[in-house]
């Protein structure tokens, strides 16, 4: 469930904060409605991406935690066969989530992202490469990646492969003698194939392995302690040093006369955690006039929990592995989300042949099956159960040239 998340409809790519980040803070709670996009599929033919610069501005705001900031992306080609991009990233982050105010203090922190990538086309193979740098005060990741894809059967299917390698670096503020590091690898291969005319199926698969300090320096789990006030007590968290999981994904397009169109999705995931999760995602594609397109979607979410996760557990270092993450907790989501895009025409502008001015907005609810809201008071393991809403937007504009 880690990696880059990307937005692929006419904009630049999204990047999620790294797990690894201070308590509260996750990949899925500031872009689970984005999680189905970390899978790239092919629906078209093996074709260098235009030359465009994309400005986006998007805001995380649910469940105590604030994420906000820029980023900008600019592509070129060269020759008819190489296109170059870099992009920029910028994470705002104020957390005082649950997790937060129940075990520590709220924070802010910032986080930036640059990435170069080229692409480089070789009659209907599609050749890539990108190298990433994120920086936080407390940790420090780069990725590298590189990936191919190939057009057969008359541009009827396309295969793709990919690969990528991450070394993250991680640190606790306030304290000089933590040290830590995470290998990541990833590997993935898909399969697009157009049905009819109307339709286009994909399918892919990707599997991540990781090795190293997993869990989050400063969150804790908690056990039964009768002597305490509240009673419970506070450890930090033990988590196995090796995680492997398995994605596959199935997405189905039709595509209707008056220019609209259908979407379906569906993904399933496990490691060797323990974890089993399921998303469901519909979408349609409306246009309005000859220059207003409307998209809508709902996507469905769930998941179980990790083998070592408990809320409470009986006793102190009951078992070699402990977590409290609600993120690796029984818990499920629905997402509803409504994008407006206009696209307008630039014939008096030189150097800009055309552009589109984009709002998405996501409202998403989680709720917690075996999570609970140990702020709120009452008897340790019968506080009431934890769920919130969160909200996603993004305003972006594109221009081609």
């Amino acid at each position: 469930m880690e990696g880059v998340v990307a937005v692929t409809r006419g904009c630049m790519t999204f990047r999620s904060i790294s797990l690894q980040g201070r308590p509260g803070l996750s990949l899925h709670h500031c872009l689970s409605l984005l999680l189905l996009l970390s899978f790239s599929m092919v629906l078209h033919a093996t074709v260098l991406p235009e030359d465009r610069a994309d400005l986006m501005y998007h805001r995380y705001d649910g469940g105590g935690v604030e994420v906000d900031g820029p980023s900008i992306l600019v592509r070129k080609s060269f020759g008819g066969n190489i296109s170059l991009n870099a992009n920029y990233y910028v994470d705002s982050i104020s957390s005082a989530s649950v997790d937060v105010v129940s075990t520590a203090s709220p924070y802010t922190e910032e986080r930036t992202e640059s990435t170069l990538a080229m692409d480089y086309l070789h009659n209907k193979t599609l050749m890539s490469l990108a190298l990433t740098q994120s920086d936080e005060s407390d940790y420090q990741a780069e990725t590298g990646s590189f990936s191919i894809s190939h057009d057969m059967f008359g541009d009827l299917t396309t295969v793709s492969l990919g690969y990528a390698v991450g070394n993250d670096d991680i640190s606790r503020n306030g304290d000089n003698d933590f040290g830590a590091s995470i290998k990541r690898q990833n590997y993935r291969i898909g399969l697009s194939q157009v049905l009819t005319k109307e339709s286009i199926l994909g399918i892919d698969f990707e599997t991540i392995t990781d090795e190293g300090f997993l869990n989050n320096p400063y969150r804790s789990y908690r056990f039964l302690d009768p002597l305490s006030a509240n009673g419970y007590g506070l450890q930090p968290e033990r988590y196995p040093q090796t995680r492997t999981s398995n994605a596959v994904a199935m997405r189905l397009k039709y595509f209707l006369p008056y220019r609209a169109a259908l979407s379906g999705e569906y993904r399933y995931f496990n490691d060797t955690w323990g974890i089993d999760a399921h998303n469901l995602e519909f979408g349609y594609t409306h246009p309005l006039q000859q220059d207003w397109v409307i998209d809508v979607r709902y996507r469905y979410y769930t998941q179980s929990a990790a083998d070592f996760y408990s809320d409470l557990f009986s006793r102190q270092n009951e078992q070699n592995f402990l977590a409290r993450d609600k993120e690796l907790s029984t818990f499920q989501s629905h997402t509803l989300g409504l994008m407006v895009s206009y696209e307008f025409n630039t014939e008096r502008w030189q150097f800009i042949d055309n552009g589109s001015l984009n709002l998405s907005v996501d409202l998403i609810r989680f709720e917690y099956d075996d999570f609970r809201d140990i702020t709120d008071g009452g008897v340790a393991g019968e506080e009431p159960l934890y769920s919130f809403t969160a909200n996603v937007i993004k305003a972006f504009v594109s221009v081609w040239y």
